[in-house]
């Protein structure tokens, strides 16, 4: 099947054709376009009100005046962000949203109507998460982890908080001690749920976080082991990383480094050793163990000594 041309609309707001696709064209990824991403286009005309950019299939596209400089020229190629404006049309913008399609983010609620809840994602036109897509009902300014996506009936660029829907909760593609990306989106008595590299739904469970961890954070970790049922477990540390000598190791350059005298001792507060090895007081205080079994640190209340 041959897909149908963009349908061109003459703008009331501009003396010239702008580009209003037809909806199946917008779940459908070309070369030269992607909606909900940056995108490298190619300025083919100046006018008094912007830049019309190369589109491909969707026809020339729009950069409005308030994002043109003069250091852009026609022939030139630009990065840009290609979304829909209110009117449903196709439009550019040199600003980069605080998350794309096929992301994550932890974003603010500005209002909540009839409609659903709009989120500040960087952009004018606010982010739509519709009534079905709530997990549970939004209030205005209060934040949510989301998964942005485009709507398959309507095109749209949409947001939900309904995770699992969007995200896989089975591991493909990811292996033991692989280090990933994580955004804490929810809490369990088992411990702390959190996305994967905006693909995937994950368990830390409170023995592996070895902190309080804060919804909508964050922070890098590993997956420790993938079940039977191929649901993912996660860590904030690498087991097979921070062994007990390596981590020794670690310590000993540190205190070299810092002149055979540190601050961090076996009684200082789980945050401030994360900070400095990434790894839990428990584990910390093993290697300092160890260290001091080899005669190779003294420890003092109030620091510890290279011998």
């Amino acid at each position: 099947m041959i897909d149908a041309p963009a349908q061109r609309w003459k703008s009331s707001r501009f003396n010239e054709y702008t580009v209003r696709p037809p909806p199946h064209f917008l779940g459908h990824r070309f070369p030269m376009l992607q909606i909900g991403r940056i995108n490298r286009l190619k300025i083919l005309k100046r006018t008094d009100f912007g830049l019309f950019l190369d589109g491909g299939k969707f026809g020339n596209i729009l950069l409005p005046k308030r994002y043109v400089t003069l250091a852009m020229n026609v022939g030139d190629e630009l990065d840009v962000f290609i979304y829909l404006d209110s009117d449903d049309c196709i439009i550019a913008t040199t600003l980069t949203p605080k998350a794309m399609v096929g992301e994550c983010a932890f974003l603010e609620v500005k209002e909540v109507n009839n409609v659903g809840a709009f989120l500040d994602w960087g952009l004018p036109k606010d982010l739509l998460v519709p009534y079905s897509e709530q997990h549970k009902p939004m209030e205005a300014g209060r934040s949510y982890v989301v998964c942005i996506y485009r709507d398959e009936h309507t095109g749209r660029i949409t947001a939900s908080s309904r995770l699992n829907r969007h995200l896989e909760e089975r591991a493909s593609g990811l292996r033991p001690q692989q280090a990933v990306d994580l955004l804490i989106c929810g809490r369990s008595d088992m411990g702390y749920k959190a996305v994967i590299n905006h693909t995937h739904l994950g368990l830390i469970f409170r023995d592996d976080a070895f902190r309080t961890l804060l919804y909508g954070e964050r922070v890098k970790g590993y997956v420790k082991a993938i079940r039977a049922d191929r649901k993912i477990d996660l860590s904030l540390q690498n087991r097979a990383r921070d062994s007990k000598e390596e981590l020794a190791e670690r310590i000993l350059a540190d205190l070299q480094q810092k002149g055979g005298v540190s601050y961090l001792t076996d009684k200082s507060e789980p945050d401030a050793i994360y900070k400095a090895f990434h790894v839990s007081k428990g584990n910390y205080k093993n290697a300092l163990s160890l260290l001091y079994k080899q005669r190779k640190i003294l420890i003092e209340p109030t620091q510890i000594t290279l011998v």
